[in-house]
């Protein structure tokens, strides 16, 4: 299947158009967003986002269907509804500078019985069940898995929009907005889609030294986290595997078992500068199936080569 762009709009197989009325102006996109939907059905969700509601009024640029269709509700230089409260690199509210992608899946499920439902009560078999903790916490729960039509389409659309708005990052929602959203969850391998889409060959992940005295390095971005190791010492240079606002993502290197989150405050670049959000960030695994993202992410790239960390 081929996309292109023509005049902000998708052009290809297995692609259909909805103008939604949930919409602000014109804008220039630097970032992708990744969500899903957590609705019954392709059609349900494109019904709910091109619906004029008295308050709560969402949209997205495009719904991806588990087929690896593609609806599209807005151009892509037009602001859509999809990243409510948010911020990344400074940036607050991403309405405004991102491109949002929702994809068909029911998200978090419940074990009832012997089901797995979704919140709207439909159940879905064993074999559509991915087991895993969320990256931003949460114990081992089941989601939704995505399909492998919808995850290459995924990537495809995402390796379009990036080269053709020279993005700046590709996101999950759970990204700009943790702690209130939790899409598009550890089912989607959002870290390797990344790697595969944004990566650069010749990227190497940064190297930064603990400043404080004693630095605590956590299972998650917040003080809250239980700590993964002792306290790293003032100097301990670490490799940083993830960068958000407030904390990052560290490998340290003399430890490559050690892997976990510490205060931006307290870590600088070994050239001095302190830390700063990189323009290709590198996520740590978001999905628990490495089988898929070996044989399926890495071949067909072009010249881009995700790191261990990434699949």
């Amino acid at each position: 299947m081929t996309l292109k762009i023509e005049n902000h709009q998708l052009v290809g197989d297995l692609v259909s158009h909805r103008s939604t009325p949930n919409h602000g102006g014109i804008m220039a996109p630097g970032y992708l967003i990744f969500h899903y939907t957590a609705g019954r059905s392709v059609a349900g969700s494109v019904q709910s986002l091109c619906t004029r509601k008295p308050r709560g009024n969402a949209s997205a640029h495009v719904v991806l269907g588990r087929d690896g269709e593609i609806v599209q509700l807005a151009p892509f230089n037009v602001v859509t509804w999809h990243a409510g409260v948010s911020q990344w690199a400074g940036l607050v509210g991403l309405n405004s500078h991102s491109i949002g992608i929702e994809m068909d899946n029911a998200g978090l499920l419940k074990k009832v019985g012997n089901q797995y439902q979704a919140w709207f009560a439909k159940a879905y078999p064993e074999d559509e069940v991915t087991f895993a903790a969320h990256r931003n916490g949460g114990p081992v729960s089941p989601w939704h898995a995505y399909t492998e039509a919808q995850i290459e389409r995924a990537i495809e659309l995402a390796e379009l929009l990036v080269e053709h708005y020279d993005l700046q990052d590709v996101l999950g929602h759970e990204d700009i907005a943790p702690g209130r959203k939790i899409d598009p969850g550890p089912a989607f391998p959002l870290a390797a889609v990344r790697s595969r889409v944004i990566g650069r060959e010749q990227d190497e992940p940064a190297r930064y030294v603990v400043t404080a005295s004693s630095l605590n390095i956590r299972k998650g971005p917040d003080a809250s986290f239980e700590r993964v190791a002792a306290a790293l010492k003032n100097g301990t240079e670490v490799l940083l595997l993830e960068a958000r606002d407030r904390w990052s993502l560290v490998e340290v290197i003399a430890d490559p078992e050690i892997e976990g989150w510490v205060s931006n405050a307290y870590i600088t670049a070994r050239s001095g500068r302190g830390l700063a959000t990189p323009r290709f960030t590198v996520a740590g695994p978001a999905s628990t199936d490495p089988t898929f993202a070996s044989s399926k992410l890495k071949k067909g790239g072009k010249g881009k080569k995700a790191r261990k960390h990434g699949l």
